[in-house]
């Protein structure tokens, strides 16, 4: 990801739908799709000011109560916004790659769950998509179950 290139930049002023079409084009229509289907998993997208890359990000969150009655959430994915499209990264747990490599979705897929380095203290690794067009959104969504039902 350029950082130079990250869109959104104005932290006094939280994403409209007006900016978004401007700063997505033609993409914006996969990004409205991409939310219509987010209720169907039943997230929510908040959006956060991210600091360290001075830009506006968004987080697309899962809540659910235990049947103890804990409340929880996840977070199940980051968005973030260039000019003419959008980022979707889906963050998993090294200990589940090999499980997640019987995820139906397309061998480019696969072959970003095998070759994406692991990062940080707690080993996760990201599955980034760069989205122009709504046909993109089938593994993503297919991720998105996944993350939602693997450590939940």
């Amino acid at each position: 990801m350029k950082h130079e290139e990250l869109q959104l930049r104005d932290a006094g002023a939280m994403p409209s739908d007006e900016v978004l079409r401007e700063v997505l084009g033609e993409s914006y229509v996969a990004y409205v799709r991409f939310q219509e289907g987010l209720t169907d998993f039943e997230i929510e997208q908040e959006w956060q000011w991210y600091t360290p890359y001075k830009a506006w990000f968004a987080r697309g969150q899962y809540r659910w109560t235990t049947p103890r009655g804990t409340k929880k959430e996840k977070t199940i994915f980051w968005v973030c916004f260039f000019k003419g499209y959008f980022n979707v990264a889906v963050w998993f747990k090294e200990k589940n790659r090999m499980e997640l490599l019987k995820a139906e979705v397309d061998e480019e897929t696969k072959q970003k769950i095998r070759a994406t380095e692991t990062m940080g203290q707690v080993p996760t690794f990201p599955i980034q998509f760069d989205v122009h067009s709504a046909e993109q959104l089938a593994d993503i969504y297919t991720l998105i179950k996944w993350k939602k039902e693997l450590e939940a």
